[in-house]
């Protein structure tokens, strides 16, 4: 019995450390975009991708959001940040190595919202399995990559939210 207490009070002192090395990533594409000008906001249906993004990742525990600085990755990630009260923090689309590192030291979950040539990249980059491109025209994409003791799960999640046409 005396053993079995040791090997109790053991695990209970060595899980929190166990458990801060697990955490889960959330990538995204910007929801749906007006398509007028170089900066575009969302359409009424993208508004309404993103906050239902915010309604499921409400419960996810998320400590950071990252977002593009555009105006319709910006606005994709906003519902969250503010129901959460999480600052964005602006990443460099060009810089995707630099950010899959910082996000693997961070050991936190996170949202980051990037563009239909980045997110499978980044996507690919953090759990070192092959992700296909997206089409310009899909929104429904929601990446879950999960860390948890040194190994890590991909997989991918189709938003149910889909509109008929762009408002």
């Amino acid at each position: 019995m005396k053993n079995f207490s040791l090997v109790i009070a053991i695990v209970l002192l060595f899980q929190p450390c166990l458990a801060s090395d697990n955490f889960t990533l959330y990538l995204v594409r910007h929801a749906e975009k007006e398509t007028e000008n170089k900066n575009p906001a969302l359409t009424q249906c993208g508004k309404e991708r993103a906050r239902q993004l915010a309604v499921l990742l409400s419960t996810a525990n998320i400590k950071s959001i990252y977002s593009t600085s555009y105006q319709r990755t910006l606005s994709t990630a906003a519902p969250l940040s503010n129901k959460k009260n999480i600052a964005i923090k602006n990443y460099d689309p060009k810089q995707l190595e630099q950010l899959s590192l910082h996000l693997k030291q961070r050991k936190e979950n996170a949202l980051i919202v990037g563009h239909s040539n980045t997110t499978p990249q980044l996507t690919q980059l953090l759990s070192q399995q092959e992700v296909v491109n997206i089409s310009e025209k899909e929104y429904q994409r929601l990446y879950q990559v999960q860390f948890i003791e040194g190994n890590t799960l991909l997989t991918q999640l189709k938003q149910p939210h889909s509109c008929s046409h762009n408002k």
